[in-house]
């Protein structure tokens, strides 16, 4: 399966999913430290993001949320690449600041935590490679 978005911050990376279906904050929901999702409200609250690719519909909260993806690159504890159906300023500047290659456009409910796939920032195209998750 192949899904065409938009890029926001290109670049290439491949590695499993991890999905939430519901807005992420960062500030107060991700921990920089650890890149552990602590937000109350996600379906994916305690489990880390760090060395995935990180799948969600949109971003919610402060614009101090871009400071959290970029802390979370330079603790090491970022995601590989972000996947979003609506790339909101938020999490976009973020993405940018950490250089972190960002697709949106993408109906995340077509994914699911545990897939591998294949970003293509430069193209604005995520394909997923095994599914048997």
């Amino acid at each position: 399966m192949k899904l065409r978005g938009r890029k926001i911050v290109g670049g290439k990376v491949e590695g499993e999913l991890i999905v939430s279906q519901k807005p992420l904050s960062f500030l107060g929901g991700v921990d920089p430290e650890t890149g552990i999702v602590t937000d109350a409200e996600s379906d994916i609250r305690g489990q880390s993001i760090a060395g995935k690719i990180l799948a969600f519909p949109r971003g919610k909260g402060s614009t101090v949320g871009s400071y959290v993806i970029y802390a979370l690159k330079k603790n090491g504890k970022a995601p590989k690449a972000i996947i979003a159906g609506e790339a909101e300023t938020i999490v976009a500047t973020g993405a940018i600041i950490a250089g972190i290659p960002m697709i949106d456009g993408i109906d995340v409910s077509r994914l699911r935590t545990g897939m591998r796939v294949r970003v293509d920032g430069d193209a604005g195209e995520v394909e997923v490679i095994d599914s048997d998750q």
